[in-house]
């Protein structure tokens, strides 16, 4: 039997691919200007490639990946998404109308859907229960250090090169963690039992017991509108602060970056610790501890949205970055406590799948379509970031709901999975599968 990698190397690798993962998404709206005028497109369409074309795809097959992930390599599943997509990032740079950029796109989106789910579900399985907060703390800053990767990096790169340059560059850097992935962690003997079996439900049966289960469907739809909010003022504010004050499109997509994405890391690692320390008490804070960030997170991002200045926009953007930047982690601990092992993976990819199509698919979109129905400029932008941001409210409203169902729900999954069927098919020993 090999000999599992050392958890902060896996964490470490784990970061540094995920950093990647973000960047790529975030490295289209650091470039909305160029992009657009190579190509004449508007609002609209930016919104479809930073949303539909990149999220169809990768929610479909975000759940195929995840079983696969149940019963086979995560390690393996999450090296091959990562090159992947950073081969269709280099594509991205390699477009020649909006087809094209629209087809990588959209080959993007099939990579990243092989990483997030086997990535938590891998996590799971080095880290106990009671350090897993800190531990997805630490891969959540992925997010923001992506974004400051893809909204500082690429303009960056593009002001001295041209915007292609910036995808060729981050691709590369992708390809390179892609492989060197497959040297630096081992996969792992899951944590649910000692025996080499994998016992795996039908789909249709797994997801009828999460349908009943009250604590996991408010848990995904409060995460998914605060993603709903969250991304549609991270993809759009930095153009909306380029339109509103007539700066230089680098500057103010550089320091918007920096100033959220920073606050925002810090905010992570904060919450990550004290969401561990508060679920020793009892499970049922660290979702609480989620509602309460998202609550005073979205408010602080409406206040950056209507800000006087641009000054006033980035004050603003520090305490949006510190309260926004770890209320993920509640709801991903608290989801990996109440799914059992052998469907983690699986159920925590249909998760992910239902709050992508809220948050990445429906946000960016239908701001960048109300912007272009309302007039296509600052004003109009700000308008459809005013109607799409308040469904933050609505999240936190849902999370805290969540907190007090935990412990039962758990239970309750529990029993509906001892009397549910499994795939005989797939109940075999490993060997046997081959």
């Amino acid at each position: 039997m090999r000999i599992a990698s050392n958890p902060w190397v896996v964490l470490a690798t784990l970061l540094a691919i995920y950093i990647m993962n973000y960047a790529d998404r975030y490295l289209i709206t650091g470039l909305i200007g160029p992009i657009k005028a190579q190509f004449g497109i508007g609002d609209a369409t930016v919104g479809m490639l930073m949303g539909p074309a990149f999220v169809f795809l990768y929610v479909v097959l975000g759940v195929p990946f995840a079983r696969l992930a149940d019963r086979t390599s995560r390690v393996h599943i999450i090296a091959a998404g990562c090159i992947l997509w950073s081969g269709a990032t280099i594509a991205t740079g390699m477009a020649s109308g909006a087809v094209s950029l629209t087809l990588a796109r959209v080959a993007v989106g099939v990579g990243e859907a092989a990483f997030v789910a086997p990535a938590y579900s891998l996590l799971s399985d080095y880290f106990r229960p009671e350090k897993r907060g800190l531990a997805f703390a630490i891969l959540g800053v992925a997010a923001y250090a992506g974004q400051i990767a893809g909204q500082a990096g690429g303009p960056a790169i593009a002001a001295v090169y041209d915007w292609r340059m910036a995808f060729y560059s981050m691709g590369a850097i992708g390809l390179f963690l892609g492989v060197a992935a497959l040297f630096l962690i081992r996969e792992p003997r899951r944590s649910s039992t000692g025996a080499e079996q994998v016992v795996v439900m039908p789909l249709w049966l797994l997801i009828q017991c999460l349908a009943c289960n009250p604590a996991y469907i408010f848990m995904m739809f409060a995460f998914g509108f605060g993603v709903l909010s969250g991304v549609s003022f991270g993809f759009w504010a930095p153009e909306l602060f380029t339109r509103a004050y007539g700066l230089d499109p680098v500057t103010v997509k550089s320091t918007f970056a920096l100033n959220f994405g920073l606050s925002g890391l810090v905010g992570m690692l904060l919450f990550g610790t004290l969401s561990d320390r508060l679920s020793r008490r009892s499970m049922k804070w660290p979702s609480r501890l989620s509602a309460l960030a998202l609550g005073a997170a979205t408010a602080a991002i409406l206040l950056a949205s209507w800000a006087g200045s641009f000054d006033m926009a980035r004050l603003a953007a520090i305490p949006a970055g510190l309260l926004g930047g770890g209320w993920s982690v509640g709801f991903l601990a608290t989801l990996q406590y109440m799914l059992p092992p052998r469907i983690r993976a699986a159920s925590t990819a249909i998760f992910l799948a239902v709050t992508t199509l809220i948050g990445f698919f429906i946000g960016p979109w239908v701001t960048g379509w109300l912007s272009q129905a309302m007039g296509n400029d600052a004003a109009s932008l700000r308008m459809a970031l005013t109607i799409v941001i308040p469904f933050g409210f609505l999240s936190a409203l849902l999370g805290w709901a969540a907190g007090a169902r935990v412990e039962r729900d758990r239970a309750a999954l529990d029993v509906a999975l001892s009397i549910r069927p499994v795939d005989p098919l797939l109940a075999r020993p490993a060997a046997e599968r081959g």
